[in-house]
């Protein structure tokens, strides 16, 4: 059996291990729990090292403090980071690696949800296989309010959790839910009460250490599978559209608009 150690590369993500548990919590929470670069590029790491020690049997995301669980990007290096042309394409790849690595991994995965689930937020639990939240909870996924592209990989999560009417009613509006409506659409599996939150927890933890881990992995390597695209996807188009947005001056209005606190103006050009 394997010893391995669990140490995080940034203070920003949290990590231990409880019994069969290895817990991943986002620590950000004097903005909310925002992801900032390191905290993106730890999670890779943090799950290729779970992937191969005996002991995990479940991985549990979930964020510092009790006002949120992922709010999006960190603000403070949205500028630098996804401003500039050439950082666009360092950014994205970023990200992605860390979704796919979390979507990827073989073992199960959950979200543990408190407060703000925004955004890149979304993008996390919805990589996870089981999503639970407290009731107190608010989702939204805002990028038609900044003019970004969004990745065919998140989308194609979210269409495949929620169906395609749900998925362009939150993405098109851009409106918040709260967790009573986001169980409903299937986003979330489970609500509780904010205090009873461990409790609900504590039933995974305890589900995933006694039943076999065999038969869980066979589960989610087969749901994969059920769930591949089409040969005939046209993934360079999706690129294309992509890239579209991120070139456009839409973007650079929706990011000056969100620094500035104010409604962007777009203009579709």
């Amino acid at each position: 059996m394997t010893t391995t150690s669990y140490e995080s590369p940034t203070e920003r993500v949290q990590t231990w291990l409880d019994a069969s548990t290895l817990h991943i919590r986002f620590n950000n929470p004097a903005r909310h729990n925002a992801l900032s670069v390191d905290m993106w590029e730890a999670v890779p790491a943090l799950l290729s090292q779970a992937e191969s020690d005996e002991r995990v049997r479940l991985v549990v995301f979930s964020g510092a403090g009790e006002k949120s669980f992922v709010s999006g990007a960190d603000i403070s290096q949205f500028e630098d980071m996804r401003a500039a042309q050439e950082a666009v394409t360092r950014y994205e790849h970023m990200a992605e690696n860390a979704l796919m690595s979390i979507l990827d991994f073989s073992k199960p995965t959950l979200a543990c949800i408190r407060g703000y689930c925004i955004g890149g937020g979304v993008n996390v639990a919805i990589s996870c296989d089981i999503r639970i939240a407290s009731s107190d909870s608010v989702f939204s996924i805002p990028a038609a309010r900044l003019g970004l592209g969004y990745r065919y990989s998140a989308m194609k999560n979210l269409v495949d959790l929620i169906g395609p009417g749900a998925a362009k009613d939150l993405f098109f509006t851009a409106r918040k839910i709260d967790a009573s409506e986001a169980r409903s659409l299937g986003l979330i599996s489970r609500v509780c009460a904010p205090e009873q939150l461990p409790a609900l927890l504590a039933e995974y933890t305890s589900a995933m250490e006694v039943n076999a881990p065999l038969t869980i992995r066979a589960a989610k390597a087969i749901t994969a599978e059920i769930l591949k695209p089409s040969p005939d996807l046209d993934r360079a188009l999706c690129q294309q559209l992509i890239r579209g947005c991120f070139d456009s001056a839409d973007y650079a209005e929706g990011r000056k608009a969100f620094m500035e606190k104010r409604k962007p103006v777009f203009t579709g050009k």
